[in-house]
This record gives structure tokens, sequence and C-alpha cells, in this order.
């Protein structure tokens, strides 16, 4: 039996998990290019989208006026019913059993005052008859595949880690119009990446950016931008005003390119991530990293970046001052970031995803060789999570200290 891909992350905006979903596509056609998995995409999907996958047989279905999720429930599994589906953005269809889900995180059982009720409700009932209906599961990182053992009660043999990369950056063409557009100097401000979620941190960070001594002239820039119908309406509404901050909204991967590059640091003391891709494309970037102890991020960024205790204000600030003051700090934690960024590519990514589903055995090798038995993922002890990992992360309604 054949396995297809679920393609409706084409139809979305990208974030993190789309942008997982398109290279992790990407590279394993390429690895794969004589034997494409089909992408089975809603009707109505840019054809941008659907090109920019690569060697890719693209299989459109109608969506008529059917959602996104309607569509995954309803038309995908029905056009699908002869292949087995392989899923990367979190959820599937709850009454295909022949699929493979990706699951990135457990954010809505570890901190669900982050989602509105809605989203709740909904992503429980549908983790809850996956973990029966799903052949297998993959995730992003062992914090997150303790996660998953530990909420939906799965074996971790039905849990195989696929690491995401950053090297798509290297297709990206820096526009550094946007540092013209900004008033930006190179070296002259201090980058942050993320959305209003208020697992991002961002009223803490945005507090403690008041704190820090700097130059008049130096700024603090905030990429990024919020879904209320997902995270909820910020406190005050999603605009702020704090002074020494400039929000310049969603960027093109060519203006974030440039940010990465010109910024003297970058900051993202997050509360929780499945992964977190921001402080690793800074990284690859050879932007120095300010970042939380939390989740996942310990694991993503090793050694290469400073760690602040994300729960606090004043310990936000000053890791940020630390790292504007001390140039040989921000040389060595720049150096560091470059090889952890590089140490793992989509090239890998896709060898660990085909390994997962040659597990399955659903689709052939592109050689069968004693080195494709090797390269089968190996059964996960399973992971325990320390509860510091999992602290406090109530997000405040305004500046207040640690």
């Amino acid at each position: 039996m054949t396995i297809v891909i679920n393609g409706k992350f084409t139809a979305q905006r990208t974030t993190g998990v789309q942008r997982v979903a398109h290279e992790l596509v990407l590279a394993f056609n390429k690895k794969r290019h004589d034997q494409p998995l089909a992408l089975v995409v809603p009707g109505a999907t840019d054809i941008a989208q659907r090109t920019a996958l690569g060697p890719c047989r693209i299989e459109r279905s109608l969506s008529g006026m059917l959602g996104e999720n309607l569509w995954e429930q309803l038309t995908l599994p029905w056009v699908t019913s002869a292949s087995a589906l392989l899923s990367l953005c979190n959820t599937g269809p709850l009454f295909k059993r022949r699929q493979v889900v990706m699951i990135h995180d457990m954010a809505i059982f570890d901190v669900p005052h982050c989602f509105t009720w809605k989203f709740r409700l909904w992503y429980r009932f549908v983790f809850s008859v996956l973990r029966f209906r799903a052949e297998h599961f993959l995730t992003v990182s062992e914090f997150s595949r303790a996660r998953m053992i530990h909420h939906l009660k799965l074996s971790p043999h039905r849990i195989s880690l696929v690491r995401p990369a950053v090297d798509h950056l290297d297709r990206i063409t820096a526009n550094t119009r946007i540092l013209d557009r900004c008033g930006l100097k190179p070296q002259g401000f201090c980058l942050m990446v993320g959305s209003m979620d208020p697992r991002k941190n961002l009223m803490r960070c945005l507090a403690a950016i008041e704190q820090v001594e700097c130059p008049p002239d130096f700024k603090f820039v905030l990429a990024g931008g919020s879904n209320a119908n997902i995270f909820g309406a910020m406190p005050g509404g999603s605009t702020f005003t704090y002074n020494r901050t400039l929000q310049v909204g969603f960027v093109s991967d060519g203006e974030l390119k440039a940010l990465y590059e010109n910024a003297a640091c970058f900051v993202f003391p997050s509360l929780y991530e499945g992964f977190g891709l921001p402080p690793l494309e800074a990284m690859y970037c050879g932007c120095p990293v300010v970042t939380s102890r939390l989740a996942s991020l310990p694991d993503v960024c090793g050694d290469a970046a400073l760690y602040c205790d994300a729960t606090s204000i004043d310990d936000i600030a000053d890791k940020i001052s630390l790292m504007l003051k001390d140039p040989v700090l921000r040389e060595t934690c720049r150096a560091r970031g470059r090889m952890r960024a590089r140490e793992h590519g989509w090239s890998q990514a896709a060898t660990q995803l085909e390994a997962a589903l040659l597990q399955l055995a659903e689709i052939a090798p592109e050689k069968a060789s004693a080195s494709d038995a090797k390269a089968r993922v190996a059964p996960l002890e399973s992971a325990t999570v320390s509860e510091h990992k999992l602290a406090q992360t109530t997000v405040p309604d305004g500046p207040r200290g640690g």
C-alpha cells in the first residue's frame, strides 16, 4: 500500500509547524526523487505553495465550501481510502486508521490557559481519538516525546523522533531593505520573534527590556503576529506601547534572515516549546541567543546560548544586558551557535522520517541493503521530564517583578 501526504499545510500561513512540514516534504522527496510521495492538497491551495515543494506529485482534491478542518476530516479520508496517510501538522482524519501523525507538542495539556476553550476542546478530542486510530506517531524532540507518552499513554515504540533543521535558510536571500525601512543599524538592535501566543512570554520580555541599559539609539525589534482565534486576546488587546520596542509585524523569510544576521542578539524567553526553531535559525545566521531553560530549549540550543529564568523579569533583563555588554560572550555564542545549528540538516531529518516509515513496512527503501536496516529508528527508552521544565507559566497581566 502506498503512502500519500496530507497537504493541508499548503493552504495555511507558514508558522513553525508548517515550516517543518514543507521542508520535510521537500527533503524527503528529493531523497526519493525516483519515488516521490504524492501530496493531496485542498483545491484552493496557492500554486506557488505547491510548486515550491520540489519533485512532488500533487493530487488536488476539491474543497468546495469546506474549511481546512472539514476538508481534512471529510474529503481527505475519502480521496485517500486506498492509501496510507502521512499527516505532519498535529492533526489527521479521525476516521482513518492507516495513517502516521506528527505531533509537535502537548501544550494543549501542559499550558491549557494559553488557548481558547474552543481550541482546547477540539484538540483534546482529536488527540483522544488519534491515540487509538493512528498506527504510528512522529514528534520533534525528546521533550515532546516524553509528554506524549505521559498525556496520551502511548507506548514509546509508537513514537519516532524526527528532528527539524534550519539549513533551508541557505536558499533564502537576506532582504536588507527592512533595515532601511525600520531605521535599523547593523548590531544596533536586539531582535525578538514570536506571536502574541502567551507561551512566548512577551509581556515579561517587554517589561525586561525597559530595564536594560543601552545607548538611546539602540532599538528592540519584535517580528511576528497574533491569532486571537487560537490564543485568545492579550491583556489590553494585541498591541502595546512600550517606548523602546519597535513592532514590525509579519516579515518575509528574506526580511527575517536580514534581521537575524544584523541583530546584536536574539531574545527568546519562551515558557513552552515543543522544539523551538527561532533560536536555532538565529544561531544559523550568526546571531547570539538569549533563551529560557524550559521545555525543549536546552536540548535544542545546548551550550550555544545564554540561558535566563523565563519567569523572572529581572533575570531576563540581566541576561540581555550581559549579552549586549560583553563582546567576548557574544562572539563565543556566535561561534558555538553556528556549529550547533549545522549539526543537523533537513536531509538527516528526511532520513529519520524514512526510517520511521520503513518500520511500518509501507514504502520500499531506495536500495535494499544492510545499511537500510541500520538506518531504522531504534526504539527509544521512555524519557522522564523534570518537573522544573514545566514550571509555572502564568502570563502576567502587565509588568511585574520575577
